[in-house]
């Protein structure tokens, strides 16, 4: 199952009760969580509210001193951008657990095996658990596409599907595809999963992350829209049909 880094909307929950289910603020519980994180090198994606996302790994922790150390590249354009807010949120996974948290007070400092990204160390933790609808990525030979309409003069572009759900769809953007702002909405894409899978759906953009802290192409994932009973029934057979092709190669 693959992983959703678009921080979760925090202030769209009602009240600070409904929060408490997922915060983690007791100092220790923060300190191993954030070791986890750490020691299994997890990847972990940056974003800011103004679209600007870099992913990296946490380096170093130090409750006592208030500080968290992320990799960094100073020649990433992404990373000056990243310096210029105020903070970003934090995404990252343990097995099929969803973590988050802020990084406040970035910045850039030398050490000892390169760049590193500093920020304030953080107060709590939300712990959420994996999307409700499972994905699955495409079985490799199966080549599966999604084929988006571009302006007249720029024709269609055709882009592989990394993973797809009932909700939404990630597609690869290489480096030298145009980018797609958040909440895009993409008509009439033709997602070509396998020979006997075939869906003309709408698609809104709602997250582009970069693959590595390296670039190579990003992850742009994107929630389907109206899909209908048959192209459910459809999409859903394609779904429990490659969960099972997956197990059996295991």
């Amino acid at each position: 199952m693959t992983m959703e880094t678009i921080p979760a909307p925090l202030d769209a929950m009602e009240s600070a009760s409904a929060l408490d289910e997922f915060r983690i603020d007791v100092p220790v519980e923060v300190e191993q969580l954030l070791e986890q994180l750490r020691t299994g090198n997890a990847l972990l994606h940056l974003s800011t509210f103004d679209g600007v996302s870099y992913t990296t790994t946490l380096l170093a922790q130090d409750r006592w001193h208030g500080i968290v150390s992320f990799a960094a590249d100073a020649r990433d354009p992404r990373l000056q951008s990243l310096l210029g807010s105020t903070g970003a949120v934090v995404v990252g996974y343990l097995d099929s657990i969803k973590l988050q948290f802020d990084a406040l007070g970035l910045t850039l400092a030398p050490g000892a095996r390169g760049d590193v990204l500093n920020a304030a160390y953080p107060r709590e933790v939300f712990r959420f658990q994996r999307r409700r609808f499972y994905r699955v990525r495409p079985l490799t030979r199966s080549m599966a596409t999604a084929t988006l309409a571009l302006p007249i003069a720029s024709g269609r572009m055709r882009l592989r599907v990394l993973d797809v759900s009932l909700a939404g769809v990630a597609l690869f953007l290489p480096e030298s595809a145009p980018g797609f702002a958040r909440g895009s909405v993409l008509q009439d894409v033709l997602l070509q999963l396998d020979a006997h899978t075939q869906l003309s759906v709408g698609l809104v953009v709602r997250h582009t992350t970069a693959i590595g802290p390296r670039g190579g192409g990003a992850r742009m994932g994107c929630e389907i829209l109206d899909l209908s009973r048959d192209d459910a029934r459809l999409l859903q057979r394609y779904i429990d049909i490659t969960q099972k092709q997956r197990r059996a190669l295991a």
